[in-house]
């Protein structure tokens, strides 16, 4: 990467950090917390995790065509002000109902396509996807480590002030958008491409990892409506405590995906890794409903389900506009992110009802389904074509400071 390329994945990854960090941190501690809001039962909680997720989903292409027309700035610093607005309603509201309002509207900032497609204004096409996996890492990560704060910061500080702490992340964002991230020196005002879109939805390889993200997002938001629970019989861990258990789980997950990672780009094993991946997950999630009482089961079944989750959302970014075709890889990450969210919210809403209807059981029965059609899925898949060098050996378009 040049200087520019690397100052503008670097910027950009740390805004996508600053924005989920405070999403991620909400994970592991809302299911305990949300219960003291009025009105609050299992089917609402799950409803306000997932909230978020449909806004997001159902905005993402809009806001990233918006940017194709009066620059990605503008759009990803107006959705950094909305997302900041809705943690503040999040953490003002006593009701669950309140905290749902809040949820929606964080999801309204849905800047996530037009990030992704900022960093594809300021690569080469031979340092995209490079820059694409920094990015992925980055939000696995971010995973990690919130994950890991978000339990004793919330001992502390409460829902309400995890809220106000996502209301922090927003501002960190947009001084980072202001200040760090470069600007391309030009927009292309365009219409809506509809065969572009029509080309990205009639790809198989591409519809294969939308389901991915989907999949991955749906058991993830699902899970951590009973993973604390897990913890709690398994472990004795009591809330504020949970830290004990994530950080020595977090630092192996977190090692083991590094070389998983390597093996895949370097030795053009991404179709074996990513496989392994899903299986790994299905696996995980088998082992905490046959044992869900069982503290070996919960540290090991746990540690490869982080790990694979890691990988994924190191992998998947690259993997999209690996297969993106030049011409449409901005349609392909909005239809990808698009498909992230939508995860985030069935989710977060179907695992709620299941918890109301059929408790923890049917949670990790409808996870595990969902990853075995996953893995059904995935094992139809090839692997990338070996990347070929551009011809160019400079930025198409010329940048300038913000």
């Amino acid at each position: 990467m040049n200087k520019t390329e690397f100052r503008a994945t670097i910027s950009l990854a740390a805004v996508f950090a600053a924005r989920l960090l405070g999403l991620f941190m909400i994970y592991p501690i809302f299911m305990h917390y949300a219960r003291g809001l009025s009105g609050a039962n299992a089917r609402t909680i799950g409803l306000a995790l997932g909230a978020y997720g449909l806004t997001q989903g159902l905005l993402q292409i809009p806001l990233g065509l918006l940017s194709d027309h009066i620059g990605r700035k503008k759009v990803i610093v107006g959705g950094l002000v909305v997302f900041g607005l809705g943690s503040v309603v999040a953490a003002l509201s006593t009701s669950i109902g309140g905290v749902l309002l809040g949820r929606i509207l964080q999801g309204a900032g849905a800047v996530g396509s037009s990030i992704l497609a900022m960093v594809a204004d300021l690569t080469r096409e031979e340092t995209r996807t490079r820059a694409m996996a920094v990015v992925g890492i980055t939000i696995g990560f971010s995973f990690a480590i919130a994950v890991l704060v978000g339990p004793p910061l919330a001992a502390v500080a409460g829902l309400s002030g995890m809220f106000w702490l996502t209301a922090v992340f927003a501002l960190v964002g947009i001084a980072i958008m202001l200040l760090l991230a470069p600007t391309p020196d030009h927009a292309v005002p365009r219409g809506v491409n509809w065969p572009t879109f029509q080309q990205v939805l009639h790809d198989g390889e591409l519809l294969r990892l939308d389901f991915a993200v989907f999949t991955l997002h749906a058991i993830l938001t699902a899970s951590f409506l009973v993973i604390p629970s897990v913890l709690d019989h398994a472990l004795r861990l009591n809330v504020g405590s949970e830290w004990k258990f994530y950080l020595p789980v977090m630092i192996v997950a977190m090692a083991l995906m590094v070389p998983a990672i390597i093996v895949a780009e370097t030795r053009g094993r991404m179709k074996e890794v990513f496989v392994a991946a899903v299986a790994a997950i299905t696996a995980s999630l088998v082992a905490l409903a046959a044992a869900p009482s069982s503290g070996a089961a919960a540290v090991i079944a746990l540690t490869v389900f982080f790990t694979a989750f890691n990988a994924m959302e190191a992998m998947l970014p690259s993997l999209v506009t690996k297969f993106a075709p030049a011409s449409a890889k901005g349609a392909a990450t909005g239809v990808y992110s698009s498909a992230q969210f939508i995860g985030i919210f069935v989710g977060g809403a179907a695992g709620g009802w299941m918890l109301a209807t059929t408790g923890a059981f049917g949670v990790f029965a409808m996870t595990i389904a969902l990853a075995l059609i996953w893995l059904a899925v995935a094992a139809g898949m090839r692997g990338p074509a070996p990347r070929q060098k551009s011809r160019t050996g400079a930025v198409q378009a010329g940048v300038e400071k913000a």
